[in-house]
């Protein structure tokens, strides 16, 4: 049995279904993400960023500080409540949730390189 086969948004970072196989295989989740992506790019190529640079907003910049802020209480809640012996089930369980709320607070960017993709790192 074939498995669909899926890719990585290159603006969102979700895991979507490819479809078919003729062609190049597509980027983004949705065409309003790969827009998203070329105005961004277009915005970067204006403000003159380097290769790998993403320009954020003030407020952006705080919810990302905020989220891995998040994500790194997570963690060391982990750690501990694992060193008392709480199951590691309830655990891994707790940290998912923290982990996913982290990341779906992710800021997105206001402009890029054309070198680099926008999309949050994800495992």
């Amino acid at each position: 049995m074939n498995r669909p086969r899926t890719a990585k948004c290159a603006w969102c970072g979700a895991r979507f279904t490819v479809g078919g196989m003729v062609g190049r295989p597509p980027k983004y989740c949705k065409r309003s993400h790969r827009q998203r992506a070329y105005e961004a790019s277009r915005r970067g190529d204006e403000r003159g960023l380097a290769g790998g640079e993403v320009l954020l907003d003030e407020a952006g910049w705080s919810s990302l500080k905020d989220a891995l802020y998040r994500l790194e209480a997570a963690i060391e809640d982990a750690e501990m409540d694992l060193a008392d012996g709480v199951d590691a089930g309830s655990v891994a369980h707790a940290l998912l949730q923290s982990s996913a709320q982290a990341v779906a607070s992710l800021p997105e960017p206001k402009a890029t390189s054309d070198a680099t993709s926008p999309s949050p790192p994800q495992s």
